[in-house]
């Protein structure tokens, strides 16, 4: 089984958005939202929602959806 991965990362760029300012409208250390960006770490439900909302963006557009 694939590991979850978010598209935080895609994004971001593609709203032109740095990750240390999302780091700082989370309140969250720039190593911690860089970890959900690279996909080494994934946040909460509660963090992607939070995510989801300071982006302005449905909570599913940072999901990625592996479909075959």
């Amino acid at each position: 089984m694939d590991k979850p991965r978010n598209r935080i990362k895609e994004v971001l760029e593609e709203k032109g958005i740095k990750q240390t300012w999302l780091a700082e409208k989370l309140g969250k250390s720039f190593c911690i939202v860089n970890s959900y960006v690279c996909n080494r770490r994934q946040p909460s439900l509660e963090v992607l929602f939070e995510i989801a909302n300071i982006l302005q963006v449905d909570p599913k557009e940072l999901i990625k959806s592996e479909q075959i």
